[in-house]
């Protein structure tokens, strides 16, 4: 009889064990996965942005270090309407536009200066589009460089995985282009300044900041009518709810001129539609 209570005793303990290590396996699994205002984020009162500096006026760091930009403040909108801070985290842009950022959990969401293209689309959802991009060709000025035509056989540099790229990448062979690839618009920009290469292609509100910041040095003479727009991206149908959020956010800044306020603050006075 002893020897019966002894071993139901020792089941019972054995099973109460079982639950207990069940219950932290499911503790483990939901770890990180945070509900604010019931949008799932990877932490604990932040939604965490991934980004590639420097992009100006869209995402740079100012003379304090702090980073902000056009994407910075319309994702602070985000993040107030979550009631949490925006925490940025500076990638390379591959990472990004590959979706692996988001699928390893480094980022909630996206905010790079993106321009929605298909491919991207099969790897991330993507938000409504937040601004109308076109490509542009920066030269030193006073060069005679107006067109494509005028750099055979020249040096083109171009951002690494950008949509700029892709479209030089079109009439390389075609016009004899020599495309020099360069791993961030800083890198890119020096090249142009010291002389590496004759030209350089990016996207037009990256050039017209640079020229703002470097008065008589460069021009854009030549502008691509690419039809590209940006949009923030969230993982590929993982996070539903924050892609809502975000779409949310930004039909109320056009509504409310919130987004106005900051095109302006950023880019100038929004073109005519």
């Amino acid at each position: 009889m002893t020897f019966h209570r002894a071993a139901r005793k020792a089941g019972l303990v054995a099973a109460i064990a079982a639950l207990a290590l069940g219950a932290a396996g499911c503790a483990k699994k939901d770890e990180g996965e945070v509900q604010a205002g019931g949008v799932k984020l990877v932490e604990k009162g932040a939604l965490t942005v991934c980004t590639h500096l420097p992009y100006a006026p869209f995402q740079s760091k100012d003379t304090a270090g702090k980073v902000v930009g056009f994407d910075v403040d319309v994702m602070d909108l985000v993040a107030k309407e979550l009631g949490v801070e925006q925490k940025i985290v500076d990638t390379p842009f591959e990472g990004i536009k590959s979706g692996q950022d988001l699928n390893t959990g480094k980022c909630d969401a996206a905010a790079a200066g993106m321009t929605i293209t298909e491919e991207r689309q099969k790897v991330m959802n993507f938000s409504d589009p937040y601004f109308d991009a076109t490509q542009a060709m920066l030269v030193k000025t006073g060069k005679a460089y107006k067109s494509l035509d005028d750099l055979k056989g020249k040096k083109i540099g171009v951002q690494a995985s950008t949509t700029g790229r892709d479209y030089a990448k079109r009439f390389e062979q075609e016009k004899d282009l020599k495309l020099v690839e360069f791993e961030d618009l800083a890198a890119l920009q020096q090249a142009l300044a010291n002389g590496q290469i004759e030209a350089a292609i990016n996207d037009l509100p990256v050039w017209t900041e640079y020229i703002k910041n470097n008065p008589g040095g460069f021009e854009v003479t030549a502008e691509f009518d690419t039809g590209e727009q940006y949009g923030f991206s969230v993982k590929k149908d993982g996070n539903p709810e924050l892609l809502k959020k975000i779409n949310e956010v930004l039909t109320k800044a056009r509504q409310d001129g919130t987004y106005d306020k900051i095109y302006e603050k950023w880019i100038g006075k929004q073109p005519a539609k």
